[in-house]
């Protein structure tokens, strides 16, 4: 068995701490390869993350013109394998970072090519390739021809930020001054508007993880989840071989040229699944794909890492029901944290008392 020390930033946010679990729960595997040591960073001292795993580190804002100097230091300094992106604010300033982080120091950033990340992070080039590309697409169009998009299809009509994520700035409008509302809020929060079809799926919408192996050849795993949304992330999940939509998400996973893990949202209108975003990275629901039996943090390190030629099949059906959780630390702990900078093999905990 290998031992390998990985660094999962954004350690408060729900990606990253879905990286950590899925991490853990491939340590706890009677079938182990690799056994990691997990480094957890984020910004912030109150990020639960930073408590759960071997240590914790703060870092400056990713905004900062320190922070890919902090991420290069972390991976000398602790000698890291292999380098987890946990949110979606870091996933171009790290991008952009990848060729020389790898070149300066041992650590694999596992995400996929910029020009990947470039054009999955723009929901406006992300319809444009599903479009040129002949896959499933929810229509959508720019601002400056709103008077034709509505001529075509109506209201309501989805508006939302070109560069957003989750549900942040994201309207359902259903009259001309609501829409012209809603885009000059994205603007005015320094985001670029998109309008798109407003998919009636009635409970139909699926998030699809897809992991894609490091020389962009084949799928190495697929799973669909069908979902019920709250502010913006997944409550409720139903887990299951959701055939057609687990096929259109492989296909266009494969054809953006991306490695590693891509994750793809999806609404099916009849039988037909129509794509309205693609994000390039691990997906919050990781958690829940691990414990149905595809473990995609695991899989791609022991693809990009090990070199490992990975096909997982098939996975377990299940029902998850999300909820609240707390963690717990002494206030020393805390303090030290907030005034080191560090925090290593620490008190915090956990209650079974649900």
């Amino acid at each position: 068995m290998m031992n390998a020390k990985v660094l999962v930033t954004a350690a408060g946010g729900i990606v990253a701490q879905g990286i950590i679990k899925s991490l853990k729960l491939a340590n706890l595997s009677d079938n182990a390869v690799v056994k990691y040591r997990i480094t957890a960073a984020d910004m912030s001292a109150q990020a639960a993350g930073l408590y759960r795993c071997h240590n914790g580190i703060l870092l400056p804002s990713a905004t900062s013109a320190e922070y890919i100097e902090s991420i290069l230091k972390i991976a000398r300094d602790e000698d890291m394998d292999a380098i987890y992106i946990g949110s979606d604010e870091e996933l171009l300033i790290i991008g952009n970072s990848k060729k020389r982080i790898e070149r300066e120091s041992r650590a694999k950033v596992l995400s996929s090519p910029i020009e990947v990340l470039t054009t999955a992070r723009d929901k406006w080039k992300t319809f444009l390739f599903l479009k040129g590309n002949n896959l499933p697409f929810a229509e959508s169009a720019l601002p400056e021809d709103d008077v034709k998009f509505v001529k075509e299809f109506g209201y309501p009509i989805v508006v939302k930020p070109r560069e957003g994520y989750g549900s942040l700035y994201f309207y359902l409008v259903r009259c001309k001054s609501e829409m012209q509302q809603a885009i000059s809020n994205i603007q005015k929060a320094g985001w670029h508007a998109l309008l798109q079809e407003h998919l009636n799926g009635n409970n139909t919408e699926y998030t699809s993880g897809v992991t894609i192996d490091r020389f962009g050849k084949y799928a190495m795993s697929s799973i669909s989840i069908q979902k019920t949304l709250k502010n913006g992330q997944t409550y409720k999940a139903f887990i299951d071989d959701f055939r057609e939509v687990r096929r259109s998400s492989e296909e266009a996973a494969l054809k953006l040229g991306g490695s590693g893990a891509i994750n793809i949202q999806a609404k099916l209108i009849g039988d037909r699944p129509k794509i309205f975003e693609i994000n390039p990275r691990f997906s919050a629901t990781c958690p829940m794909r691990s414990v149905a039996g595809i473990n995609e943090p695991d899989i791609v390190f022991r693809n990009s890492v090990l070199g490992q030629e990975i096909k997982v099949k098939s996975y377990r059906r299940l029902v998850c029901m999300r909820y609240w959780n707390e963690v717990y630390t002494d206030f020393p702990t805390y303090e030290k944290l907030t005034s080191t900078g560090t925090v290593e093999d620490n008190d915090s905990f956990t209650l079974n008392y649900f």
